[in-house]
């Protein structure tokens, strides 16, 4: 300990005391990683950031505290700590082919089956990391079903700007979709190869700017786009979004097995429709006819439960585990969340009062710290061709 004073003290002395303080996620050390920056040394204070890898960091308070703890324990309690958190996303840190320049992560959202509300929550996981203060980029690829510009509420067609498309902008996402394209009546109808083309334009010839991250919400299936996508860039990872019942489970882990085939990491598993959530549903409505449901025997599954479990129980969350997969979390079945996707205000799905908020919160938390993990990993080693001579 050093005492009271800080005279004397060097920044280095302040590294070494923050030696051994890890990245709960990371599994890291912060000084080795380079978040610990600015130290400030004055008259029996010491000020420092540390720059967390994503600004939806689920453990920042604990981080923090962490680092209190550290110092206090080692340059001595009687010193004054001025510890700031914030935050700068990064990349996997090397540059390879098909990368999108200025954008740091790119993120497939996908589905083996479509109707489990795989659009919706593309939309709301780039809703949820720009509220955290993240750049994002949204990106239809379901070009058979373009659904994004309805959720967010994106009208207008592209235009270009020399040899570069401008993406739509709505509440602050960067939207592109073949829905801004077509007519909303007609039927898109194309093969392979024109697939291929449009997806290679949006990537590639939008002007996405500086991203830090980029959604794509991708048809459900695993057909040709997310084939692709997989050829044509490197993604940071996959998402995969499925309800609780067997049936949408089988497709999932198909959707999981086209993905570890292609090389894409599976940064986790979100199960949506989980459960009704009768509390919250009264709360938002009051209705008599909800009431009424509620007083009936056989209703909830405990006396006291006011969750009712429509397509079963907690299945996509054992399925993550069986596959050694991140479960992300889980999202209820709630009809303000429909509303506000259906009016085209699928951000309000985040306002203080929305019934779906801390779930959806709590899954952008975890995909952030899943990219994390993901760019912090060593890069592969570069493939080695032996030519026969």
């Amino acid at each position: 300990m050093f005492g009271k004073k800080t005279s004397g003290l060097t920044e280095q002395d302040v590294l070494t005391a923050l030696k051994g303080v890890k990245d709960p996620d990371l599994h890291r050390d912060l000084v080795d990683l380079g978040m610990i920056k600015n130290i400030q040394i004055g008259d029996g204070t010491i000020s420092l950031v540390v720059n967390l890898t994503t600004p939806a960091c689920p453990l920042k308070a604990k981080i923090e505290a962490d680092v209190r703890e550290a110092l206090n324990a080692r340059l001595g309690s009687e010193l004054t700590y001025v510890i700031s958190m914030t935050a700068d996303v990064r990349g996997k840190g090397i540059t390879e082919k098909g990368d999108i320049a200025g954008v740091k992560n790119v993120i497939a959202v996908g589905s083996g089956k479509g109707g489990v509300g795989k659009s919706t929550m593309a939309a709301a996981i780039a809703y949820g990391l720009k509220s955290y203060g993240a750049s994002v980029g949204l990106m239809d690829a379901d070009v058979y079903g373009p659904s994004i510009p309805h959720l967010v509420g994106a009208k207008g067609r592209p235009m270009a700007m020399g040899e570069r498309i401008q993406p739509i902008t709505a509440n602050g996402l960067k939207i592109m979709s073949m829905g801004f394209l077509i007519d909303p009546d007609r039927a898109v109808i194309m093969r392979g190869p024109m697939l291929h083309g449009i997806m290679q334009q949006f990537l590639h010839q939008v002007d996405w700017g500086t991203l830090d991250y980029l959604v794509i919400d991708l048809p459900p299936g695993t057909g040709d786009v997310p084939l692709t996508l997989a050829q044509t860039l490197p993604l940071t990872g996959a998402v995969i979004v499925c309800t609780p019942q067997e049936v949408a489970l089988l497709d999932a882990v198909r959707a999981v097995a086209m993905f570890r085939q292609l090389k894409v990491p599976i940064l986790g598993m979100i199960e949506n429709m989980s459960f009704f959530d009768m509390q919250a549903y009264l709360k938002d409505r009051g209705g008599k006819a909800a009431q009424a449901m509620a007083s009936q025997p056989g209703v909830f599954e405990h006396p006291g439960d006011e969750r009712v479990y429509l397509f079963g129980r907690g299945g996509a969350r054992r399925k993550a585990e069986s596959l050694d997969v991140p479960f992300l979390g889980e999202v209820p079945l709630n009809i303000s969340l429909r509303e506000v996707g259906d009016e085209g205000q699928l951000e309000r799905a985040y306002a203080d009062d929305s019934p779906s908020r801390p779930y959806l919160l709590g899954i952008v938390e975890q995909l952030a710290a899943q990219i994390s993990i993901q760019n912090i990993k060593a890069p592969k080693m570069p493939k080695l061709e032996i030519i026969n001579m």
